[in-house]
């Protein structure tokens, strides 16, 4: 299994450009909780299993596996994700399909504008895992603009450079 280092290098890869890093973080969240709103019907054992809950123990599970700090931290966001999709779910179909449609779809159009910043197509093009990576990606990046974790954004940078400071396009 990749480490924790390989995975988030291989993926910062394709995310040097900032205008497409601050992008990630406003669609990747909406993408996530889109999903578990998608995903949290049907419901079984009284509610409290679904293909959301479902998917976010696999997810949690791989997060975990890579390293505990960081995977309590992503199975915590995962479960206010679900808790959001429960919502959402109890509500009218129109409500709960729309408003999930709608993340989903408003999240994937921020991504490609950032990707377009970045000049490069999204890393999930090459490698599927990026789909999973993605949201441990900008809770990492979040850390690190927090000045946390540093030691572990000089590994990845050591592996795929640093941010651009002054990226293409951008006014000087």
């Amino acid at each position: 299994m990749k480490s924790l280092v390989d995975h988030l290098s291989q993926y910062a890869a394709y995310h040097r450009d900032p205008r497409n890093i601050a992008s990630h973080f406003i669609g990747i969240p909406l993408i996530v909780v889109a999903v578990a709103v998608l995903l949290s019907r049907p419901q079984w054992a009284g509610g409290w299993v679904s293909p959301a809950v479902l998917l976010a123990l696999a997810s949690a599970w791989f997060y975990l596996r890579l390293e505990l700090r960081l995977g309590v931290l992503m199975t915590v966001l995962l479960g206010l994700c679900i808790w959001a999709g429960q919502i959402l779910a109890q509500q009218s179909t129109m409500i709960w399909l729309s408003s999930g449609v709608a993340m989903f779809v408003i999240g994937w159009a921020i991504q490609f504008v950032g990707h377009h910043y970045e000049g490069r197509k999204p890393a999930f093009v090459d490698d599927v895992t990026g789909l999973i990576v993605g949201p441990l990606f900008v809770v990492a990046e979040l850390a690190f603009l927090l000045g946390l974790r540093r030691d572990l954004k000089e590994q990845i940078e050591a592996r795929v450079g640093g941010v651009r400071i002054n990226p293409k396009g951008a006014a000087a």
